[in-house]
């Protein structure tokens, strides 16, 4: 009997430490999303951070949302993007509702020699924040091999979601300050077959950031890998928004906040919930139930091809 009581004080002090490890984490779990996304850091998003906002893709959907959104904060815009036209529109529409002064490069991602255009176009610019988001997804989700015009595909999705990422960026930290924020996905943290090397591209874009932060926030730049799930955009081929599924311009509203805050990011509050249940998931489960929606999009896609 007296042996058993120094085993029942050892457990009670082990349970007694789990309970206050657990609501230590829970408490800075509540404290961390409190601050993020109820308090924010739109204050520390501006001019303060340097004079230009220099965006990739800033043309559609994620990028023109944050280059509008840092044109409202009073940041001059570069856009850069492939058509010229597209560009002189929302370049003038930017000018025009927040009186501010644009600039525009027109490159084509797919091509490797555009870098010098590029920072002949920069150069002498006091640029405070790069959002990289050029962007190029499957048209469908198909299986590896038998993705159309497959090695054609592979060089283009790595000279635009990969290749862009690290020139441009490398430009920017050399003559800059301040905040590069790379446009990854949701689909760059988990495995999504059938959307192989886009998932790879997008992976390799939040492993590069997360790394290129620690490296160089000692030297004042803050990079950011921002993960959104579906966002109705172009690219995403959503059409109609939803509470999941939120428009550009809401979702870079919220994701805004987080900089300064956090290195990584879904940037929007119903995408870290479905992040974590996904994290929660057995990788089993959730490679079935992604293979299978993604198979049932393909079905739906092919069958409406060789429908018309």
């Amino acid at each position: 009997m007296e042996s058993a009581l120094p085993a029942a004080g050892f457990l009670y002090w082990v349970g007694a430490g789990t309970v206050a490890y657990l609501a230590l984490r829970i408490s800075y779990s509540l404290f961390t999303a409190l601050r993020v996304w109820g308090v924010g850091n739109e204050a520390g998003v501006g001019p303060g951070l340097g004079e230009w906002a220099v965006v990739t893709g800033g043309t559609d959907g994620i990028g023109k949302s944050y280059a509008e959104e840092l044109a409202k904060r009073g940041m001059k815009v570069v856009l850069i993007s492939r058509s010229q036209d597209k560009l002189d529109q929302v370049s003038s529409e930017i000018k025009e509702k927040f009186k501010v002064e644009t600039r525009t490069i027109a490159v084509d991602f797919t091509l490797e020699d555009i870098y010098d255009k590029i920072k002949t176009g920069l150069a002498g610019l006091e640029i405070g924040i790069l959002v990289n988001n050029v962007g190029m997804s499957y048209e469908y989700p198909e299986y590896f091999l038998d993705v159309p015009d497959l090695d054609n595909v592979i060089k283009k999705m790595i000279n635009i979601n990969i290749l862009s990422v690290c020139k441009v960026s490398s430009l920017v930290i050399k003559i800059s300050k301040g905040a590069i924020l790379n446009i990854s996905s949701g689909s760059g943290m988990f495995p999504v077959p059938l959307l192989t090397i886009y998932s790879a591209t997008k992976t390799f874009v939040d492993f590069f950031s997360q790394c290129l932060h620690e490296e160089y926030r000692s030297k004042g730049i803050f990079v950011q890998s921002v993960l959104p799930y579906f966002v109705a955009t172009k690219l995403a081929k959503i059409r109609k928004p939803t509470l999941d599924k939120p428009t550009p311009e809401t979702f870079v509203k919220s994701a805004i906040k987080t900089v300064g805050l956090q290195s990584r990011t879904n940037g929007y509050l119903i995408h870290v919930l479905m992040g974590w249940i996904i994290s929660n998931l057995p990788s089993w489960i959730y490679l079935k139930i992604v293979m299978n929606m993604n198979k049932a999009t393909r079905a739906h896609y092919l069958k409406k091809i060789k429908k018309n």
